[in-house]
């Protein structure tokens, strides 16, 4: 996996360099200071993964990741920040983001979500997974009226609720008192209502038909 990295703090970036090469399946192939350069390395080197921090000189991290799924979008953008806030969390994910990682998380997380996004999926450690299904609950539920609500009945609106905060299949039985068949008819009505595979195509539909708008509106 070819991984370039894209921090302007120093310190930071060695960090980032060291964990990764560590791995036998990562390479890091370049290093980017500001989000001008990270755009033009990533667009020339051609990266599986730009590992990407939000505040970056010059260029922000937004705007960079923007810049390199519109110049290059088979490069996947991974945002890994001190950003906990919603603003940052939706706005990068709508830019075009395979991910977001805190800064304080485990290099595990970090290899996990790297791995994943070089692989075309969507990562995200579970509480920001259930922020985004939260959101997209709320929405669903305040269109259901006008007959937008996807045709979700409130059970399986309950069932997705568990499955963003990452709960099994069968730990959703255990939580609700229901069989696991029944779970499992549950989350194939909801694969299919919304035309979804997963979770990550889940998160990528509600991002792409507007299901998640404005954060904190």
């Amino acid at each position: 996996m070819r991984i370039l990295i894209a921090e302007d703090y120093g310190i930071v970036r060695e960090g980032i360099r060291l964990i990764l090469e560590s791995l036998p399946d990562m390479d890091v192939i370049g290093e980017a200071t500001t989000g001008r350069e990270a755009v033009d390395m990533a667009c020339r080197l051609k990266p599986d993964v730009v590992c990407m921090d939000i505040s970056m000189p010059d260029l922000d991290g937004l705007e960079a990741t923007r810049r390199i799924q519109a110049c290059c979008p088979e490069v996947a953008v991974l945002a890994l920040t001190v950003h906990d806030s919603d603003e940052y969390f939706f706005e990068m994910l709508r830019a075009g983001a395979a991910g977001y990682v805190l800064k304080g998380s485990a290099s595990s997380d970090l290899a996990a979500a790297l791995r994943s996004a070089a692989r075309g999926s969507v990562f995200l450690q579970p509480r920001l997974a259930k922020r985004l299904v939260d959101d997209f609950l709320v929405r669903t539920r305040s269109t259901a009226s006008a007959g937008a609500g996807h045709g979700l009945t409130p059970r399986e609106r309950e069932i997705l609720g568990l499955v963003g905060e990452g709960l099994t299949n069968r730990e959703i039985a255990d939580r609700l008192v229901i069989s696991l068949s029944t779970v499992q008819t549950h989350y194939g009505h909801l694969t299919e209502k919304l035309a979804l595979n997963n979770r990550a195509e889940l998160i990528r539909y509600a991002i792409r038909h507007g299901l998640i708008d404005d954060a904190g509106s």
